[in-house]
């Protein structure tokens, strides 16, 4: 599979009566994306507003953010079985709006209202302590702020905003069609060198088989109950792998901008034919609820990175809780048949980051890199404007919780409600230093 992105940098958007894209200027028809936006009856209203870096400005009700991306050759399209039918992607040519992004941000209350699975929406500053945090305060961001019908369960919420948020990140992308970008990249792993080493990444991915919406989608299906899947790179590129939006407002879960931008996938890109070979990426479902389950995932994912000829595997995740036990055994598995680990993982080393960082640790695991930690404190500024559904939230969601205004000053006791507030995979301003 040979997939070439096209870039086309945005430096400025405005809003107007005309869609176009010159000079790096993305012109957008603000009452056109408002009507398409507004065909599905599960939304009752939406708006249009801009956020740019160094603003004083805070956007509430995030859901879920994602770079604009357009399919001009090959099969399917982007974002294969939510906009469309379910057809193969990773070939051909993508053309993506770089330097900015299209932001959900969306008034919804759920029907479930304590737990794991409850919605949650998050916060971004684009400016003080909180843009510092955050990987998403250095980009241009168009919010699409709606407000979804009352009543509707949470399945039916989650179509509606990542219908809405996809069809107008297409719609964008749309614009550069038949011009020429500034820069092509080209994927393909079809050419390997024998003498390398073969390397995977091992994706853990947190999953709720009891939710409605598991906690992550392909090709627009809910991963639950399955086994490892090996998925090829280009796959994410061009959106085959989705969030649920109505829980993605966390700091430690990836929203559909961070798949489409997988720093671990690109980097692996990038040292293929050079010091490895990129074998490609490897879903495994965990958070199984008994030892038994995880370790069945475990020893499951280990033998499928074995048979596609892994000599090493990177091995990340996303969630929280006991689902870092199956990664931790997913480790021991890929060690004792051969397969030399690296684990990529955020830490909870509490306030002042002296306790254990990790909650379940194994001897094999002895090379880890460590993306920083959740559990810092972090005191936000007040803001000149707010953007978005909410003029009060919730710092946390359960109920009761008290709601202050979203303007002024807020105390956070970790940086997961701030969205991109964790690094995740890597992709953070934040690096160790050996002296």
């Amino acid at each position: 599979m040979k997939l070439e992105i096209a870039e086309f940098p945005v430096s400025k958007i405005r809003l107007g009566n005309r869609f176009r894209y010159e000079n790096e200027i993305l012109e957008v028809d603000e009452g056109a994306i408002i009507a398409l936006v507004l065909e599905d009856a599960r939304i009752t209203d939406a708006t249009l507003a801009l956020a740019a870096p160094g603003e004083k400005t805070r956007i509430t009700g995030i859901r879920d953010i994602v770079e604009p991306r357009h399919k001009v050759s090959g099969s399917g399209q982007v974002f294969p079985g939510v906009l469309g039918a379910v057809e193969n992607v990773g070939e051909g040519r993508t053309h993506r709006l770089s330097g900015m992004t299209v932001i959900a941000a969306a008034e919804y209350e759920g029907t479930i209202r304590a737990g794991t699975t409850v919605q949650r929406s998050a916060i971004l500053d684009m400016s003080g302590p909180g843009a510092e945090v955050s990987r998403f305060s250095s980009y241009l961001h168009l919010v699409l702020s709606f407000r979804i019908a009352s009543g509707l369960g949470e399945l039916d919420a989650h179509g509606a905003i990542q219908s809405a948020e996809y069809k107008v990140a297409r719609r964008l992308a749309q614009t550069t069609e038949g011009l020429s970008p500034t820069k092509i990249s080209i994927y393909d792993l079809s050419e390997k060198d024998p003498q390398l080493p073969n390397v995977m990444l091992v994706q853990g991915c947190i999953t709720d088989p009891q939710h409605v919406h598991s906690g992550i989608g392909y090709y627009g299906l809910s991963l639950r109950n399955s086994m490892a899947t090996f998925v090829h790179p280009n796959e994410l590129f061009d959106g085959a792998v989705t969030v649920d939006t109505t829980r993605s407002g966390r700091g430690y879960y990836p929203t559909t901008w961070d798949w489409q931008n997988h720093p671990l996938v690109l980097e692996l890109f990038a040292a293929h034919g050079k010091t490895l070979n990129f074998g490609g990426v490897i879903l495994q479902r965990i958070r199984f609820e008994t030892h038994h389950g995880k370790e069945v995932g475990a020893q499951n994912a280990a033998r499928l990175a074995k048979a596609m000829g892994a000599n090493g595997a990177l091995v990340t995740w996303i969630g929280g809780g006991n689902a870092f036990v199956d990664v931790m055994l997913t480790v021991r598995a890929c060690e004792r048949i051969g397969i030399k680990t690296t684990l990529v993982t955020y830490e909870n080393g509490g306030k002042e980051g002296r306790d254990s960082p990790v909650l379940f640790y194994l001897p094999e695991a002895d090379a880890v890199v460590s993306t920083g930690s959740l559990d810092k404190t972090l005191e936000l500024p007040a803001m000149d404007k707010v953007i978005g559904p909410y003029e009060q939230i919730k710092i946390f969601p359960f109920p009761g919780a008290a709601s202050m205004p979203a303007s002024g000053t807020l105390s956070l006791e970790a940086r997961d409600v701030v969205m991109g507030g964790a690094d995740i995979w890597g992709d953070g301003r934040f690096r160790c230093e050996e002296y």
